[in-house]
């Protein structure tokens, strides 16, 4: 089956996806000489919430800095895996936790998904009497192998994360981590003073 026929097939978004990237790769200019490493030489932990745009609320241009996501923007093995590449490998000096405010995560516990999730993989829906499935057929029970870092209060959650980072054994001593989360109301980056403290380098 030819690329041609194969794009004919897909939905309006992969076709909106793939005219913006040729759009892109048209004006693409010299940032194919862009160097490995970040150029500024830091790294942000954030969340995966399509109302955040690290590039525009960090000033981030391609090339300028690693930036990690996640759903909440935790500290998860895997994003610490990433931080340790980041630093070891590619020489980033300093890293941010910026969670947010009106995050999803806050929304549900890990009981909550793995019992939507046990009976139906079909997206869920909530409403004043909290998740419910739409239907209940095909689910799994593998979700009870999985922890989902979900959270109830926001500036915790910097705190924790920062706390489980600077106190890693593959994480340097010397390299700042900053706590801050991010306002979708207003566009605000807002430290979380007690994270940075804990953060701090030594």
């Amino acid at each position: 089956m030819s690329n041609t026929l194969i794009q004919q097939e897909t939905s309006k978004v992969h076709k909106e996806v793939i005219g913006a990237n040729e759009k892109y790769a048209s004006e693409f200019g010299k940032k194919g000489e862009l160097a490995l490493p970040p150029a500024r030489s830091f790294t942000i932990l954030t969340c995966m919430d399509a109302r955040l745009d690290p590039a525009k609320y960090a000033g981030l241009a391609e090339g300028d800095a690693h930036v990690i996501r996640n759903a909440g923007g935790r500290a998860s093995d895997d994003a610490i895996r990433s931080l340790v590449i980041s630093y070891k490998l590619l020489g980033t000096k300093e890293f941010f936790v910026i969670h947010h405010s009106d995050c999803g995560m806050e929304l549900f516990t890990d009981p909550i998904i793995r019992n939507l999730l046990s009976k139906s993989l079909k997206t869920a829906t909530i409403d004043s009497n909290g998740w419910r499935n739409v239907e209940e057929s095909g689910g799994s029970d593998e979700a009870k192998y999985i922890p989902f870092l979900t959270f109830d209060h926001l500036e915790q959650s910097v705190i924790d994360d920062v706390k489980r980072i600077r106190n890693h054994p593959l994480i340097p001593k010397d390299i700042p981590i900053y706590g801050y989360y991010y306002d979708v109301k207003t566009g605000k980056l807002i430290e979380v003073k007690e994270a940075t403290k804990i953060g701090r380098a030594s």
